[in-house]
């Protein structure tokens, strides 16, 4: 049974991603409110270093600094409110806000407002940091077609992608993007389908191949008939996996967020600690300046690199993948794949093209060409894969077919007469049901073979035989290159084609004849060794208990079963075994630059916050601990979506 993507679909939404608060959404207005507080800071900052103005009126000095601090303290003061009402009182925004106006009680203004200043420099650092991350998910809804040209009694009527049904004819003009899945019509087409999978190359189509949509027609006008509801088309499905890839957060990211949780309230704690208990262990205790020392400690204690960087690390990650056409489910699938030591694979439609083609034409008696096109001439009656194989090979080698009557003979073959000349094509059954004596090793040839015999004699076969995808052998010489102890192949094709697609990869243990299964079975197996992470890969239905069990499910999305884009947990759009290796890559990179930010974050705070308790640091390594380490980790994070894997 034949499952689809859930419906109704959320609407894709890019600014459904993480981010600290709404702040993040108001756009330029968070920027004029910075630069006037700047501007305003510079004046008081001038007017307090260079003239004595200040000194003579000490309410000109507050009024001056308490303007410069307001337009960027206001919206952090309504956070910290908000966080109150819903009762979460130890936030950031609280740390911020009792930091910088306990700066202003001890007259401290310029270092109040550079805290609170430097914050939202941060912010604002933070805001175009996520407005990248964003940018791949807002490049993918850019190719969503709003319209479709449907032909309808003759007539080209434009309408809404999903107002079309399965089985219409769409028309597509040279530069538009197709608004729907479906196959090409008539004749041969090129489509640039970078948008989807981050190749540049334009992909040919052949009549009846399939096209996807976000795919952009080149160089002419073509018809395509809709195969899937716009609910389920490639482009629908790749955006709603990539919008909610969030959802599912990372062991790393969750432990983050409640470690927060917990530790600002510890925080605020030593904070109280230090301005009271010093009272019965020093002599000449004084109220201010341990006041201030609880202030600088605040300050430092703010939890916002952690609490930005990791997600937005997370979140860079995903979006270079997708940029690529990886889609993973999630940032813990992201973790897991970082974690992948040893991959299964499927053959057929995953190392392989999943279609037929000829690989070899023996001829006895009569030359090649006259074999084929005697061959070809009774093949294109049949729609059997192997007879479009041999149909496609013989177009390609141009061979002029001849008028035939053709009788096709059930799990046997093809029985005519082409122009008078009788041609029997198929399998050993065949022959020896209709007397045609054949070399005896045809009768257990472990490849599939096409016989034939013109007028009643053998006169040689072709071998067929489904093909490596292009990428395949170079997708297991990546995945040794980047520490893949075991590749192994499971197919439920036979054991010596199996064997030879094997060899030829590279891939040294290859089982086949396998039911669905007999896979699970050899996964499960495989996953009880705990030093094993068990990464599956597969496309076809049959393939959908093994991507559920497997510690990860990788599926070639572009022409795999619905129920295998479901299940798996990661998705290759552009169906390149290839790109499994770079999705580990960038997992890894990821990790990676996740960890660099935890560890600096921590290293400084912890460093400053001693410093801070003993007087040694003051409000402004306060704000670099903070702020400073914040845009730091940003900068590391975004490194992500800027840069290729390496």
């Amino acid at each position: 049974m034949n499952m689809t993507v859930e419906k109704p679909r959320p609407k894709a939404d890019p600014s459904d991603i993480p981010g600290k608060t709404d702040q993040d959404h108001q756009g330029p207005s968070a920027f004029v409110r910075t630069v006037i507080s700047a501007v305003l800071y510079a004046a008081a900052m001038y007017v307090e270093l260079a003239t004595d103005l200040f000194t003579a009126n000490p309410w000109w000095r507050l009024t001056a600094f308490i303007a410069a601090y307001l337009p960027v303290a206001i919206p952090v003061m309504v956070e910290a409110v908000k966080g109150f009402r819903k009762r979460d009182f130890f936030t950031e925004f609280t740390l911020m806000v009792v930091a910088t106006l306990g700066a202003f009680a001890l007259k401290e203004y310029p270092e109040g407002v550079a805290v609170m200043l430097f914050y939202a420099v941060g912010e604002l650092f933070q805001q175009a940091a996520v407005g990248r991350a964003k940018g791949s998910i807002k490049a993918l809804l850019d190719v969503r077609p709003q319209t479709a040209i449907v032909v309808r009694n003759g007539q080209a009527t434009e309408v809404s992608p999903g107002a079309v049904q399965v089985g219409e004819v769409i028309r597509i003009s040279p530069g538009e993007r197709v608004p729907l899945d479906g196959e090409l019509k008539e004749g041969s087409a090129s489509f640039n389908t970078s948008a989807l999978t981050g190749e540049s190359v334009p992909r040919k189509v052949d009549q009846g191949g399939v096209v996807l949509a976000g795919s952009i027609a080149m160089a002419r006008s073509v018809e395509m008939i809709v195969t899937k509801p716009y609910a389920d088309s490639s482009l629908a499905r790749m955006l709603y996996l990539v919008q909610h890839a969030t959802a599912q957060k990372a062991p790393t990211e969750l432990f983050i967020r409640k470690f927060a949780r917990i530790y600002t309230p510890i925080v605020f704690g030593c904070a109280v600690a230090l301005v009271l208990l010093p009272m019965l262990f020093v002599s000449d205790y004084v109220f201010s300046t341990w006041l201030y020392r609880a202030l600088v400690f605040l300050v430092i204690g703010c939890p916002c690199a952690l609490v930005i960087s990791i997600p937005l690390g997370y979140f860079g990650g995903i979006g270079a993948a997708s940029k690529r056409g990886i889609l993973f489910k999630g940032s813990d699938k992201l973790d897991r794949m970082a974690q992948v030591n040893t991959v299964v694979s499927d053959k057929t439609g995953t190392l392989t093209e999943g279609r037929f083609h000829v690989t070899a034409i023996h001829a006895v008696g009569v030359e090649e060409t006259r074999l084929l096109q005697m061959l070809a001439s009774v093949e294109i009656h049949s729609t059997h894969p192997v007879a479009n194989a041999i149909g496609e090979y013989a177009k390609e080698a141009k061979v002029e077919m001849r008028v035939a009557q053709v009788e096709e003979i059930a799990g046997q073959g093809l029985k005519g007469k082409v122009e008078g000349i009788a041609v029997l094509a198929g399998n050993a059954k065949l022959m020896l049901k209709e007397h045609v004596n054949i070399p005896t090793q045809l009768l257990t040839d472990p490849e599939t073979i096409v016989i034939v015999a013109i007028d009643g004699k053998y006169a040689g076969h072709v071998t067929i035989a489904d093909a490596p995808k292009a990428d395949a052998k170079q997708a297991v010489a990546a995945l040794r290159a980047v520490g893949v102890r075991e590749i192994i192949m499971l197919s439920g094709d036979k054991q010596s084609v199996t064997t030879r697609v094997a060899r030829e990869l590279g891939i040294n243990d290859a089982t086949g004849d396998l039911l669905p299964e007999g896979k699970l079975e050899r996964v499960k197996a495989l996953m009880q060794d705990p030093n094993k992470i068990v990464a599956f890969i597969g496309d076809g239905i049959n393939d959908a208990p093994v991507l559920a069990i497997s510690d990860l499910g990788i599926a070639m999305g572009g022409l795999g079963s619905d129920v295998a884009i479901e299940t798996a947990d990661v998705v290759i759009q552009t169906d390149q075994p290839s790109r499994v290796a770079e999705a580990m890559l960038i997992a890894r990179r990821t990790k990676r630059v996740v960890w660099q930010n935890i560890t600096l974050t921590f290293t400084v705070k912890v460093i400053v916050l001693i410093l801070g308790a003993g007087g040694l640091a003051t409000m402004w390594e306060a704000v670099f601990a903070d702020v400073g380490v914040s845009l730091l980790a940003i900068l590391n994070a975004v490194r992500l979506i800027r840069s290729s894997p390496k």
